[in-house]
C-alpha cells in the first residue's frame, strides 16, 4: 500500500526538522573525522569556510545579484585550493581563502540585499494601490 501525504496536496512531503538535524550531525562528525587534516594543513579550516561561504552566496542567488563579486569569490577559491596542492605556494592558500570568503559573504550580503529591496519596492507599489483604491471608492 503506497504512503500517502497527509497535506492531501499530492506533492511531496518538504523534509522535516529531524533530517536537517541528521544531516547537521552528519556533516560535523565528518569535520570531526577530518580534524586530523586540519592539524596538518593550518589553511585547510581557512579552506573549507571558503568552499562553504561560496555555497551559500551560491544559494542566495549572488550569480544573479553580485555576479562580479561571486565570480572574483569563485576565483579567489581556486586560487587558494590550487596554493593549497603546491608545497611552495602553501603559505598562500589560507590568505586566498580568506579573502574567496570575505567576497562572497559580501556577494551574499548583496544578494540579500536586492531581494529586499525588490520586495519593498513590491509592497510599496501595493500600498499604493490600495491607497488608491481608498480614495476613489474602487472595489466597493
Amino acid at each position: 500500500m503506497a504512503a500517502h501525504n497527509l497535506s492531501g496536496s499530492g506533492s511531496p512531503m518538504k523534509p522535516s526538522f529531524a533530517q536537517l538535524r541528521r544531516f547537521l550531525y552528519a556533516a560535523v562528525c565528518s569535520l570531526a573525522l577530518s580534524g586530523g587534516a586540519f592539524a596538518q594543513d593550518p589553511g585547510a579550516a581557512e579552506l573549507l569556510a571558503a568552499q562553504q561561504a561560496v555555497e551559500r552566496a551560491d544559494r542566495a542567488d549572488a550569480d544573479q545579484y553580485a555576479p562580479d563579486m561571486m565570480a572574483m569569490a569563485r576565483q579567489q577559491l581556486e586560487q587558494a585550493q590550487r596554493a593549497a596542492a603546491d608545497r611552495r605556494e602553501r603559505k598562500q592558500a589560507s590568505m586566498l581563502a580568506l579573502r574567496a570568503a570575505a567576497d562572497a559573504d559580501l556577494a551574499r550580503a548583496q544578494s540579500e540585499e536586492a531581494v529586499a529591496q525588490t520586495q519593498l519596492a513590491q509592497r510599496q507599489a501595493e500600498v499604493r494601490q490600495l491607497q488608491r483604491q481608498l480614495a476613489t471608492g474602487e472595489g466597493r
